[in-house]
C-alpha cells in the first residue's frame, strides 16, 4: 500500500517511461483520486529550454510561455511541435491573456529586460501597459493575474540581477483600465505567482523569499471597492529551507494547483481556496508555473527542469490529464 503521504507517477519521456518517486512531506492531501486520476501520465512535450516559465493558453489552443532568457515560445498540441512564438521577449515571465484576447506579459530585468507590463493586441502590436509608480520604474515584475473588467494585478519582486533599483519596496500593483498604477499591496516579503478568484473578490499571492528563513507562504487577500488589497490570511506556511511557491493556475471550482518544492518535493500542490490540502503531482524537476489547456480544459501544463536525465539538463513544459477543466477568462470554456 502506498500511504497517504507518498505518490507514485510515471514520466514519458521522448517515448521512454521512468518512474519518479515522489514523498511530500508534511502535505497530507485529502482528494488525491478525485483530482488526479490513477492512470494519470505526466508528459514531458519539449525539453529545450533555459528557464520556461508563465504559460498560458491561447485562442487557438496553443500554449504560449517563456523561456528566460529572452523568448517566448508556442506548444502547439495538435501537432506536437513547439516554435519561437517572440524573441526577444523583454525578458518575459508570468503571461495572461485578457477576454479581448490581448496578451498581457510581465517583462522582468537584467540584459534584455524592459521592466514592463506589456500589452499585445489581436493585431500583433506589443505596447507598453505600464512601467512606473509614481514615476520610479518596477523592479522585476514577475506574474500577473487579469480579472473580468481588464484589471491587471502583478507582483514586482526583485530576486537577481544588477539593474538600478528605483522602487523600496517588492509589492503586487494594480493597473487599471486605464493605465493608471495603483499599490495594491506591500504586506509581502517578496510576492511571486499571484491569481484571482473567479468571482473577483480575493486575490491569491505566493510570498516567495529565496532566503532560508524568509517567507514561504501561500496567502490571501479581500478586494476592496477600489481595487488594492486587504485583510491578509494565511492560508499554507510550507516551512523555512524549503522552495516556496513560484507560479499557480486555478480549475473552475476554485481550487489552487501552485508550483513548488525541489528534490523529492517537486511538484504542484492543489489547495483549496481555505487552504486545505488537496493532491500532490510530483515533478522530475523544479517546477516553475502551471496553466490548463486542451479541448476539454482538463490537460494541466507545467514549465519545469527536464529530468537529470537530459545532459546538459534543460527547462521544458509536461502535461498530465486531470479530473476537473481549469478556469479561463480568455478563451472561453467549450
Amino acid at each position: 500500500m502506498i500511504g497517504p503521504r507518498c505518490f507514485f507517477f510515471v514520466a514519458l519521456l521522448h517515448g521512454t517511461t521512468s518512474l519518479y518517486f515522489a514523498q511530500a512531506a508534511d502535505f497530507k492531501p485529502t482528494q488525491q483520486e478525485k483530482i488526479v486520476p490513477a492512470e494519470a501520465k505526466l508528459e514531458l512535450v519539449w525539453a529545450e529550454g533555459d528557464f520556461t516559465e508563465g504559460p498560458t493558453l491561447a485562442g487557438d489552443g496553443s500554449i504560449i510561455f517563456s523561456d528566460i532568457g529572452n523568448r517566448m515560445m508556442k506548444y502547439d498540441p495538435a501537432s506536437g511541435k513547439t516554435t519561437v512564438f517572440r524573441d526577444p521577449s523583454g525578458r518575459a515571465n508570468g503571461l495572461m491573456f485578457n477576454v479581448k484576447g490581448e496578451l498581457i506579459a510581465c517583462e522582468g530585468a537584467n540584459t534584455g529586460g524592459n521592466r514592463r507590463i506589456s500589452i499585445t493586441g489581436t493585431d500583433g502590436t506589443v505596447k507598453t501597459l505600464a512601467d512606473r509608480f509614481e514615476g520610479k520604474r518596477f523592479n522585476s515584475p514577475n506574474d500577473l493575474a487579469v480579472n473580468k473588467q481588464g484589471q491587471v494585478y502583478f507582483t514586482d519582486p526583485r530576486y537577481v540581477g544588477d539593474d538600478p533599483r528605483e522602487l523600496d519596496i517588492e509589492a503586487v500593483f494594480l493597473v487599471e483600465t486605464d493605465g493608471k498604477v495603483k499599490l495594491a499591496t506591500k504586506e509581502l516579503e517578496k510576492p511571486n505567482g499571484i491569481l484571482v478568484s473567479p468571482d473577483g473578490r480575493t486575490v491569491f499571492v505566493a510570498d516567495n523569499n529565496s532566503r532560508p528563513d524568509g517567507n514561504h507562504h501561500l496567502v490571501s487577500f479581500a478586494v476592496r471597492e477600489d481595487g488594492t488589497l486587504h485583510q491578509k490570511k494565511l492560508l499554507w506556511d510550507i516551512g523555512p529551507q524549503r522552495r516556496g511557491i513560484d507560479g499557480m493556475t486555478q480549475d473552475q471550482q476554485g481550487r489552487i494547483y501552485a508550483t513548488a518544492g525541489t528534490g523529492d518535493l517537486a511538484g504542484i500542490y492543489v489547495l483549496s481556496p481555505s487552504g486545505e490540502q488537496l493532491a500532490f503531482i510530483a515533478t522530475p524537476g523544479d517546477p516553475t508555473n502551471c496553466v490548463f489547456g486542451g479541448e476539454d480544459r482538463r490537460t494541466l501544463y507545467i514549465t519545469a527542469q527536464a529530468p537529470a536525465t537530459t545532459k546538459p539538463r534543460k527547462f521544458g513544459l509536461y502535461r498530465i490529464q486531470l479530473s476537473t477543466p481549469g478556469y479561463h477568462l480568455f478563451p472561453a470554456a467549450p
